[in-house]
């Protein structure tokens, strides 16, 4: 029996959803189908059943969390606007 399911990941920005999917995809490799417009992302999965799908699953969204945090930190912080006299 074939398991599938969908994931649709919404990002605070376009930027970190970017950053994001091509850190992820690049192990898609036939598992999982990731894709992006604008802030969100988009994963389909399938698997040859419930818990390889679970397992599939487990190990995208600890990439996306890695992935997440990862480009918070690469962000450089934003500069502090000076008010004019």
């Amino acid at each position: 029996m074939k398991a599938r399911a969908q994931l649709r990941l919404t990002f605070d920005d376009a930027a970190t959803a970017r950053a994001v999917a091509s850190s992820v995809s690049l192990d898609d490799e036939g598992y999982i189908e990731t894709r992006r417009r604008g802030r969100t992302i988009t994963a389909k999965a399938t698997a040859d059943g419930p818990m390889s799908l679970l397992h599939t699953l487990d190990d995208y969204l600890a990439c996306v969390s890695v992935a997440e945090r990862t480009a918070r930190e690469a962000r450089p912080p934003e500069r502090a606007r000076r008010r004019r006299a």
